[in-house]
């Protein structure tokens, strides 16, 4: 089977922090038509894909994409409409020799993303088949229903309060199917919002659906979340609702590599002595970002005292490049990726970053943006990939719904034949 494009089209919308984005109409021939909506994060790596940003003052504070949007349905609509490709990953292959840097920035990496999703999709439906089918069977994998991570607590870049951490996630290991997941998200989420209003702090939420409250202490939020787990029935833990966290370091990490955490000010070392003390305190499994991008020699030391007893995951340091996370597999530094499609570019690399975590062992969460639209399609990755983990922020907000309610779709339909939980 071959792709042919008859017609591509890209519209400037907003993500949900109310920025512009863009989504990506693609028909085929037979009168197929998709369509893919590009997220953009806020706390971002160095040495992610380049977003093109028009930076007009006057004009979204300088946010707009209409030159994003201007590519695609210009230089690169002329460039793919009525030409034969032999797959999607060929496309995907195109657009990069057509953008002709290695961080997409001429074009954009969100006008090339956004073409490379309505791509995969269009293939998929061309061949008849679900999405998530469609991608499993191009990355070789058995698909398997994620365990969702739901981030319900928000700091640092995601919130507007005093919170270094970034984001505080409930992961329910110990559940036995992807609704009970769900459900216990949900039900911890309305205890914790019943536990942070009796206790006087708002619940106002932040760019994930978690909420914000004014606190600044790493600790006094794992502990509200280990009572609220306790206060909807379950047990705190990977055999009921464990914690996941992302720290994102980078975010506060001065230029002297010295990190600054609700006041004080700790070195590598340091840091990673005070999250020693918090998996010993706290049902933590996971870590991800626990320290700065640039920190390697820090990442290697934190993955030697802690590997062995939690996930430690890359996001800004690996920011879903095949070469990074090679590099970091070489030198022994975390044991886990976080994957984020729009982070390195294309569907294909992504699939090829995610090929290269699972040949050496190390395990990947899917992952959505701070700034999301209501497309579901990291979800049918998850589950195609078979990754066996994902996050898509709290269990509010529709941009973030819209993952978890697609899983659950997938879930009822195939109840039958696909696994669920961590690999």
């Amino acid at each position: 089977m071959t792709l042919r494009i008859s017609h591509l089209h890209a519209v400037e919308i907003l993500d949900s922090r109310a920025r512009p984005t863009l989504a990506v109409t693609l028909k085929a021939p037979d009168g197929t038509q998709v369509s893919g909506a590009v997220p953009a994060g806020a706390s971002t790596g160095t040495r992610e894909a380049v977003e093109l940003r028009d930076r007009e003052a006057n004009r979204y504070n300088g946010q707009g994409v209409s030159q994003a949007v201007a590519h695609v349905n210009g230089e690169i609509a002329q460039a793919v409409c009525g030409r034969s490709f032999a797959s999607a990953a060929d496309l995907d292959h195109f657009l990069i020799e057509l953008d002709g840097t290695p961080t997409k920035s001429r074009l954009g990496a969100n006008a090339i993303i956004g073409v490379s999703l309505a791509a995969a999709r269009a293939e998929a439906a061309l061949a008849g088949r679900e999405l998530w089918e469609h991608l499993g069977d191009i990355a070789g994998t058995r698909p398997r229903l994620p365990v969702p991570h739901f981030n319900v607590v928000n700091g640092g870049a995601h919130a507007a309060n005093d919170l270094d951490f970034q984001e505080f996630m409930l992961a329910p290991l110990g559940t036995p199917s992807l609704p009970e997941a769900v459900r216990a998200g949900a039900e911890v989420y309305a205890r914790l919002k019943a536990r942070l209003a009796a206790d006087g702090h708002a619940t106002a939420l932040g760019d994930e659906g978690g909420f914000a409250p004014g606190i600044d202490c790493p600790e006094d939020v794992l502990q509200l979340l280990v009572e609220a787990i306790t206060d909807a029935g379950y047990t705190p833990g990977r055999d009921g609702v464990a914690l996941a966290l992302d720290p994102a370091a980078s975010e506060f990490r001065d230029a002297d590599g010295r990190y600054h955490v609700a006041g004080e000010v700790l070195s590598s070392d340091e840091l990673i002595d005070r999250y020693e003390a918090i998996i010993d305190r706290f049902p933590v499994w996971s870590i991800e970002d626990g320290l700065g991008e640039d920190d390697w020699d820090g990442w290697a030391r934190l993955t030697s005292r802690l590997g062995d007893r939690v996930q430690l995951m890359g996001d800004d340091i690996f920011v879903t490049n095949p070469t990074l996370i090679g590099q970091a597999i070489a030198e022994h530094i975390g044991n886990s990726a976080l994957i984020k499609v729009n982070q390195i570019g294309t569907v294909t690399e992504t699939l090829q970053a995610m090929a290269l975590c699972r040949a050496d062992g190390y395990t990947q969460m899917v992952s959505h943006r701070s700034g999301e639209t209501p497309d579901a399609f990291i979800a049918d990755l998850a589950v195609g990939t078979g990754c066996g983990q994902i996050k898509s922020g709290a269990p509010a907000r529709g941009e973030r719904i819209a993952k978890y309610n697609r899983l659950l779709e997938i879930g009822d339909a195939h109840h039958d034949g696909l696994p669920y939980g961590l690999l």
